[in-house]
């Protein structure tokens, strides 16, 4: 599939001599929902700001669709929608207005038809009338996005777009977000809630102290390195684990009525058998077990601490 982001060898240093981004390469790819994950500092607003022609790069290429962000910066910055984290609006402005100013901005002939449908798919068709200082903080974020579509763009970027809303609207937000993919809009997503990268992404990169750690099919990544437990409910509590098992990936609770075991899925021996075996040749009796395989946040946390 054609790459519509293409990033080289991209740096960013900053004045006080910070390197935020060492050396990026990335392709995202036409029409897909790319989760970028990474925790606090590791360099995902840098990136996401460098793209949208925010913050200038210390060195490497970026185009978007084609376009140069450097050299031929408007043409590549009006195929991109960008909705901030931060909740900045003209208070006073309407709904209507402020979504239609926006389209103007990127140097768009007024669509009417257009507004209305963004404001439509955004269920925001009955507030257009309204200030947005009338408006609740999810449907604030409604309109951020109906901003960063209103100039039609080819890419997105969410950057935390469900922070601070409810459950409910975040899921409708994640309905929504598909509905651009199926449209052929690009989504790039960045977010804490490492449910929403695992409900809604295509692939998966993480970034760790300005460095891409790993990109990756969603659903191999979790294949690769998803790891499973199998979680034993004791009838009668230990004190240790049995010397048998020692040399197994074993752990005990603090009241030492659960043992539970790590084990990779995708081994033809996963050792169950025999631990079990173990523990009952041990007289070591459970009343209850269950699996439990690995989440994408699991896997997060454990490349981060990989590469810290």
């Amino acid at each position: 599939m054609a790459s519509i982001i293409s990033i080289e060898n991209l740096t960013k240093t900053y004045d006080s001599g910070f390197q935020a981004l060492k050396g990026i390469n990335l392709d995202i790819e036409q029409g897909e929902i790319f989760a970028l994950l990474g925790p606090n500092g590791a360099g995902k607003t840098t990136l996401i700001s460098i793209i949208c022609g925010l913050v200038n790069p210390s060195g490497g290429q970026v185009t978007a669709d084609g376009h140069d962000i450097i050299k031929h910066y408007r043409q590549a910055r009006s195929k991109i929608g960008l909705v901030p984290q931060e909740l900045t609006s003209n208070a006073f402005e309407s709904v209507w207005d402020t979504v239609n100013f926006t389209r103007g901005l990127f140097g768009k002939a007024p669509n009417p038809k257009h507004i209305e449908k963004v404001l439509r798919d955004l269920s925001l068709w009955d507030k257009r009338n309204e200030r947005l200082m009338a408006l609740s903080g999810g449907m604030k974020r409604r309109v951020m996005i109906a901003k960063a579509l209103s100039h039609e763009p080819r890419i997105l970027f969410l950057d935390e777009p469900t922070a601070g809303v409810d459950v409910e609207l975040r899921r409708e937000m994640w309905t929504m977000v598909r509905e651009l993919r199926e449209s052929g809009v690009t989504i790039i997503l960045t977010t804490h809630y490492i449910e929403e990268a695992e409900e809604m992404a295509d692939r998966v990169g993480v970034i760790n102290q300005g460095e891409i750690v790993l990109v990756e099919q969603k659903q191999d990544l979790m294949r690769k390195l998803g790891r499973r437990e199998l979680r034993l409910a004791l009838r009668e509590p230990l004190s240790n684990i049995p010397a048998g098992l020692k040399d197994r990936d074993l752990s005990l609770s603090e009241d030492g009525y659960q043992l539970t075991y790590r084990f990779d899925s995708q081994q033809d021996d996963t050792g169950i058998p025999e631990m079990l075996a173990t523990l009952n040749d041990a007289g070591i009796d459970y009343k209850d077990l269950q699996t439990r395989e690995s989440s994408l946040e699991d896997i997060f946390v454990n490349l981060v601490h990989r590469n810290d």
